[in-house]
């Protein structure tokens, strides 16, 4: 038995469905292990136009970055990394989207702790689904490894033997699924 997946996302508003979707990050701690965390609240959309181009718009609530320990929850909300309480939410907004072989790179705007760069996300499109009585969902991937100092979030702490305690390169990680809106 073969799934039903159409390969088109459809002229419209596609909402992300923050219940079957998830943000997701990871850091080098102490040189040799991996922090995981998430952001636990978010939404977004993707909008194709008539002419079938698609654009993306996101924003992530900083207070809800949960790594499973309050205390280093506190600490990453905290002027030394997000500084939430001025910086209270992250945002992306797409440039374009372009063909990567079978796959796609999704370009745009992300905005943390008031700083705006350029990033490049890799892509994957898994179809659109008919859904299960509520509208047609898309799925997608996407991933980009960011340095955490070009968004102004420049902690260090060295370790004895050299390194840090926190690696600059930061890997997010987006599965999404997206509502067709009526």
């Amino acid at each position: 038995m073969t799934a039903a997946v159409a390969t088109d996302l459809t002229t419209g508003t596609w909402a992300l469905d923050p219940v079957h979707s998830s943000v997701n990050f990871s850091v080098r701690h102490l040189m040799v292990s991996k922090v995981r965390g998430t952001f636990d609240s978010f939404e977004g959309a993707i909008t194709v136009a008539e002419d079938g181009t698609p654009s993306v718009s996101a924003t992530i609530d900083i207070n809800s970055v949960n790594t499973r320990n309050e205390q280093r929850d506190a600490h990453l909300k905290a002027a030394d990394f997000f500084d939430a309480e001025q910086f209270p939410t992250a945002s992306f907004v797409s440039t374009a989207v372009r063909a990567d072989g079978d796959d796609y790179v999704l370009d745009g705007d992300f905005t943390l702790k008031g700083v705006t760069k350029p990033v490049s996300l890799k892509l994957e499109f898994h179809g659109v689904n008919p859904g299960m009585g509520h509208g047609a969902v898309a799925g997608f991937e996407a991933s980009v490894v960011l340095n955490r100092k070009d968004f102004g979030i420049a902690f260090d702490a060295p370790l004895e033997t050299g390194g840090a305690v926190v690696g600059d390169k930061v890997t997010i990680t987006l599965e999404i699924e997206a509502l067709k809106q009526a």
